[in-house]
């Protein structure tokens, strides 16, 4: 080779060894280790970029232009946010598509995180598969069957596009007149830590070398958990929401903090911190708590999460002080923050508080590297964009199979027969005329209650599909047993009308938090009317429909069965498959029910311990064969 070409051959060489190592991005190497990524990748950022990624933006403010220009690190859709009504998975999937482009094409192409409150399956999406809310799912103290439940979640989340759930909440209810109380498995805090087992079914089992606290997420059908709300969420005075839990240090360690350490444990993304206070001090700036106990002595590596506008509610009134809610919020140690829609203002506070060394540098990275790391772990570099290649999986028959038997398990027995020897469940299949009534009967917005299609929930039939309890009793008794349904029938027409028995299914319309909280956990009207008519005249059965448990007492001396069914979701089939026999009833109660709303609070092991059905109570009956 002559020298000319040689030296030509040496330029082309530096050049091609230029262009491939510009090329090359460490961060972008899925073979690189992930301490070396995170590290690789946060060295090339701006302030800009970090604080853009410590952002949650709601999705109606959202755009690719937005995502692009402020380096939105994350997108939510809150309660009943949504595409389009009745959007279909490929109108999730494009949406979340578009917004996702516009992170992809910054500077770094971080992807953004899409999330949504998939709390009792993928509940704002029509026709996703709506299971018990948690209310109903402590009731079957089945783990496995919890996990089953978190794997199909995440299928059907996975299927619309989005990879992060605002779920488990893991909060433990005290007192049922909170309104959020139905996002809680169990007064007791042993229920509550099995339930985490929703968490791998969610995320994916933990591998058995993972370094405690270490965020993990399996590929493409999971989904980033988030453990919510820490903590003391379940514990406020009188149950009302937001408010103050007041416990000592040993209380909140014992009660409502068990649950947080099975769920670092097993690997969940994030943590969701909550609005309420303890002892005075809000949860959003209490560093002790969530810098000292949860990042520190818990080894939690994943992100923290606001909740929506948490920090702003710092301050009372809310949003009074903005700058010093978000320096509160963010040098307590939240890493993410759910704005959710007046971003620029966090985003110009924010800098300004790192620029006049308010909050340290070092505080910013803190929370960029965690939002990297579950970024990493849960493969969104590799796969930023959805397919419909899920599409199939929402609200798929096998999951509408695994919700009704979520239900059966759930269903609790409180009464059988005015005398026990004389049951009335289960009822035959085949009897001549049978009469259905109550307000909850022939209602799916009822069944599936708060954080349904909607954040409150919503009434009637056509929000999306299910069946209803009333469908679920036609399509299970004999062809020929004529089943009559009155939703609330005066006395004349129930005692002349040859009913063999009556089904009466009442209890509390939707309601999610704020609107919730209830002092007198009554029955909605005309569910005590309707059981007086009814069961006054003849041999009945009362279902429940709640929340938490209702006020019974007036009336459980002249109804011959009851039975707490909850809130169960799309399937109300699961109800009439207790209901005559095909199943036997199992559930025990995980909540004590009360007598009179007097007695609150009252759980299991006080020293005022008087209920009308205890804490584990349940009569189980066998299913009825042939």
């Amino acid at each position: 080779m002559g020298a000319d070409k040689m030296r030509a051959f040496l330029a082309f060489l530096c050049l091609w060894v230029a262009v491939t190592e510009a090329g090359y991005v460490k961060y972008k190497d899925p073979k690189q280790p992930l301490n070396a990524r995170i590290k690789d990748l946060m060295n090339r950022m701006t302030l800009e970029e970090k604080i853009g990624q410590m952002t949650q933006i709601e999705r109606k403010v959202a755009s690719p232009d937005v995502m692009k220009q402020f380096f939105i690190g994350s997108v939510l859709s809150g309660g009943g946010s949504v595409p389009a009504p009745k959007a279909s998975a490929a109108d999730w999937v494009n949406m979340v598509n578009d917004i996702q482009k516009g992170s992809l094409s910054t500077r770094l192409g971080i992807p953004m995180i899409y999330g949504i409150d998939a709390v009792h399956g993928h509940n704002n999406v029509y026709k996703a598969t709506i299971f018990p809310h948690n209310v109903g799912l402590g009731v079957t103290r089945d783990p496995e069957l919890l996990k089953r439940i978190g794997a199909a979640t995440a299928l059907e989340v996975r299927a619309t596009g989005i990879p992060y759930a605002f779920a488990p909440c893991i909060a433990v209810c005290r007192d049922p007149r909170w309104g959020r109380c139905y996002e809680s498995y169990s007064e007791d805090h042993k229920i509550v830590q099995s339930m985490t087992e929703i968490i791998p079914g969610l995320q994916g089992d933990l591998p058995a070398n993972s370094n405690k606290g270490v965020p993990f997420v399996a590929g493409k059908t999971k989904v980033a958990a988030c453990a919510k709300h820490f903590v003391g969420d379940g514990g406020t005075v009188r149950g009302i929401d937001e408010n103050n839990t007041i416990i000592d240090y040993k209380g909140l360690l014992n009660i409502h903090m068990p649950a947080y350490f099975d769920s670092v444990k097993k690997g969940v993304a994030t943590v969701m911190v909550s609005y309420s206070s303890w002892n005075g001090n809000k949860m959003h700036s209490n560093r002790d708590l969530v810098t000292g106990f949860l990042k520190g002595k818990l080894k939690f590596r994943g992100f923290v999460i606001s909740d929506w506008q948490g920090i702003d509610r710092i301050t009372n009134p809310p949003h009074m002080n903005y700058s010093y809610s978000v320096q509160a919020g963010v040098l307590a140690g939240i890493d993410m923050i759910m704005v959710p829609e007046n971003f620029q203002e966090f985003i110009n506070s924010l800098t300004l508080l790192v620029k006049n060394k308010v909050i340290p540098m070092s505080r910013i990275d803190d929370a960029v590297r965690r939002i990297l790391r579950v970024k990493f772990v849960m493969g969104l570099f590799e796969n930023p964009l959805s397919d419909l290649s899920l599409a199939n999986q929402l609200g798929s028959q096998e999951h509408r199979e695994l919700a009704r038997e979520a239900v059966r398990k759930s269903l609790v027995l409180l009464k059988n027969g005015k005398v026990a020897k004389y049951p009335l469940l289960p009822l035959p299949k085949k009897a001549p005329k049978i009469l259905v009534a109550g307000t909850h009967a022939d209602n799916l917005g009822y069944q599936c209650g708060g954080w349904t299609i909607e954040w409150q929930g919503v009434q009637g039939n056509d929000l999306t599909a299910g069946t209803t309890i009333l469908a679920a009793i036609k399509k299970t008794v004999d062809p020929s047993t004529q089943v009559v349904y009155s939703e609330n029938p005066d006395e004349n027409f129930v005692k002349n009308s040859g009913f063999s028995h009556a089904i009466v299914v009442v209890g509390e319309v939707p309601y999610a938090e704020m609107f919730g909280d209830s002092t007198n956990l009554s029955i909605a009207d005309p569910g005590p009317s309707t059981i007086k008519n009814v069961c006054g005249a003849m041999k009945c059965v009362v279902v429940v429909v709640s929340g938490r448990p209702v006020v019974l007492e007036p009336y459980v001396a002249q109804i011959d069965a009851v039975v707490a069914a909850w809130l169960p979701g799309s399937e109300g089939q699961g109800v009439a498959d207790v209901l005559f026999g095909d199943y036997g009833f199992s559930g025990k109660l995980a909540r004590t029910w009360f007598k009179s709303v007097d007695q609150l609070p009252m759980n299991v092991g006080d020293a005022h311990y008087d209920p009308l059905y205890p804490f584990g109570f349940g009569i189980t009956t066998q299913p009825r064969h042939g």
